[in-house]
C-alpha cells in the first residue's frame, strides 16, 4: 500500500487509524503517513475531549468534523497540510509516531 493510501485510511474511523499505524512501522514507515497518523490521533483525542464536556459537545463535534475534512483533503492530494490552529501541536506532541 502506498503512503497516500495509508494516509487516507488513517482518516477512516479509529480502526482505519490503527491499520495505518500498523502498516507504517519499520521499513514501511513514510513521512506522509506518519504526518497524518499524528494529525488524526490529535483529532481523535480532541473529539473525545469534546464529548466529555456536555456544554460544548455539539460545537466541538462540528469543529472536529471541519478539521477532519480539511485534513482528509490534504491526504487525498498527497500534501502535508497542518490542521488549522492545532496541527503544529499534534506534530510536536506525537512526534514519536
Amino acid at each position: 500500500m502506498d503512503d497516500k493510501t495509508k494516509s487516507i485510511v488513517a482518516h477512516i474511523t479509529l480502526i482505519g487509524w490503527i491499520v495505518a499505524l500498523v502498516l507504517n512501522q519499520g521499513d514501511n514507515k513514510t513521512e506522509l503517513t506518519s504526518f497524518y497518523v499524528r494529525q488524526m490521533l490529535g483529532l481523535i483525542l480532541l473529539s473525545i475531549l469534546g464529548s466529555i464536556i456536555p456544554i460544548i459537545n455539539i460545537f466541538a463535534w462540528i469543529i472536529v468534523l471541519v478539521l477532519w475534512v480539511l485534513s482528509l483533503m490534504g491526504a487525498i492530494n498527497g500534501e502535508k497540510k497542518l490542521t488549522p490552529y492545532v496541527g503544529e501541536y499534534f506534530q510536536d506532541w506525537f512526534k514519536a509516531l
